[in-house]
């Protein structure tokens, strides 16, 4: 008979916590709200203009919240599907040709893959040196597993009178307080403020991405991607890239 009292060990190894199959992601709420008040605000202010367009709008508004909260990955593709074949384009047409009319800026990177050049209309959250962008998709979008690549980047956007390119070093902050870091970019500008709705309403998980911008040409030892460039070899360190 053995005397050996010792209480057994216990499994001191914990689950990993599993989220909710149904959750909303924080700020789409809100977001969904402010949206739908830009809808319906000139309809109330303006009752001949379009009711059918502020319920379409509201429809639209409203799957999208559901769909996010039954499946983000649907979400993702079905947003990605938009913005790929209508409003990316659009808007780098526009931007391409001077006429900003929503405050946006073009982000370059280099494809991960392809080694191609890949332009993406982002919103302006430049201070200083500093360009700020929320990723609404996450770790999913293109342009960011591309920067996770090289992480050696342009950005297209005003610098005084005129529009020119600007290299910078990206890194991926998921760290950061997103809904926090959007806020401070906002800071009361009306148009990347229209542009925060669009992403909260549009995204499904935000992430925080800061460039590093270099206003007087690039970095010793460093070129930004031009076009028609080759992909980096395999195995090159993204140092900017902070893991999740």
């Amino acid at each position: 008979m053995s005397l050996d009292r010792t209480p057994p060990a216990r499994n001191t190894t914990t689950a990993p916590r599993r989220l909710p199959r149904f959750s909303v992601p924080r700020g789409l709420l809100a977001g969904t709200l402010v949206a739908a008040a830009l809808v319906w605000g000139p309809y109330v202010l303006l009752p001949r203009s379009s009711l059918l367009s502020a319920q379409i709008q509201t429809g639209i508004y409203l799957g999208l919240l559901l769909l996010t909260i039954c499946s983000r990955r649907a979400k993702v593709l079905a947003v990605r599907i938009l913005q790929r074949y209508t409003l990316n384009p659009l808007f780098r047409l526009l931007l391409t040709i001077g006429v900003n009319p929503f405050g946006l800026a073009i982000l370059e990177t280099r494809g991960r893959l392809s080694g191609k050049t890949r332009r993406v209309p982002v919103g302006n959250g430049r201070k200083g040196d500093s360009f700020w962008i929320i990723a609404e998709h996450g770790s999913r979008a293109g342009w960011v597993r591309n920067i996770q690549y090289d992480p050696r980047v342009r950005v297209r956007l005003r610098i005084g009178l005129r529009y020119r390119w600007v290299p910078g070093i990206a890194t991926i902050r998921p760290d950061e307080d997103a809904l926090a870091r959007q806020r401070k970019v906002i800071a009361w500008h009306p148009l990347r403020a229209l542009n925060a709705v669009n992403v909260r309403v549009l995204g499904a998980d935000l992430l925080a991405v800061h460039v590093k911008l270099h206003l007087d040409g690039a970095p010793a030892g460093e070129t930004a991607p031009p076009a028609g460039t080759t992909a980096a070899q395999p195995g090159t360190p993204a140092l900017a890239y902070t893991r999740n």
